[in-house]
């Protein structure tokens, strides 16, 4: 079960460190960006729902 274990993760990681390797600087900040725009965007949704559904009750 060790050597399986062991099998997974090295594999695992080589998968994902030849992903980062592909991936450029800009590539990296966009994404983070538009996370953070939509992080804040179902925020503000979240939010607005909340204080209409409060008032309507």
């Amino acid at each position: 079960m060790k050597t399986n274990q062991q099998l997974g993760i090295g594999t695992t990681g080589g998968t994902l460190l030849s992903v980062i390797g592909q991936l450029g600087v800009y590539d990296m900040l966009r994404t983070a960006l538009l996370a953070a725009i939509g992080a804040v965007v179902s925020f503000i949704v979240t939010w607005l729902l909340q204080r209409l559904w409060r008032r309507r009750q």
